[in-house]
């Protein structure tokens, strides 16, 4: 009886991709941690974070991002040091967390080796 192997190699291939993503996923959720413990104003105040899944987009041209980097938001330094806007696809990555009571919400946007947040909102 022969047994075939595309079963085999198609689950080790899933695994191998839920495990790349998963490591993804914990990059981008330090370096926002990181990000908003240098710029939030009153970080410490922050409990109960929840991230979405990571995911990527293309529709986040200059012009957004500088929109993005002039508004910030609320209870965020005015004037934080980003890195250069990147080409090419970002990872954008969504925190919900409570901030002196209140439940809010922010967008980061991390470039393609996920070091840097380019943008929020």
């Amino acid at each position: 009886m022969k047994i075939s192997r595309v079963p085999i190699i198609i689950s080790i291939s899933a695994c191998l991709l839920l495990f790349a993503s998963c490591g993804q996923q914990h990059k981008a959720e330090q370096r926002v941690k990181a990000f908003i413990e240098e710029n939030m104003e009153n970080s410490a105040e922050i409990s109960s974070r929840d991230f979405a899944d990571i995911g990527t987009t293309r529709h986040i041209n200059d012009s957004l991002i500088q929109l993005m980097r002039h508004r910030g938001a609320p209870g965020f330094k005015k004037e934080i040091s980003y890195a250069q806007v990147p080409s090419g696809d970002l990872y954008y990555l969504r925190m919900k967390y409570i901030h002196q009571g209140d439940t809010l919400q922010n967008t980061f946007y991390l470039d393609s080796e996920l070091n840097q947040v380019v943008a929020f909102k």
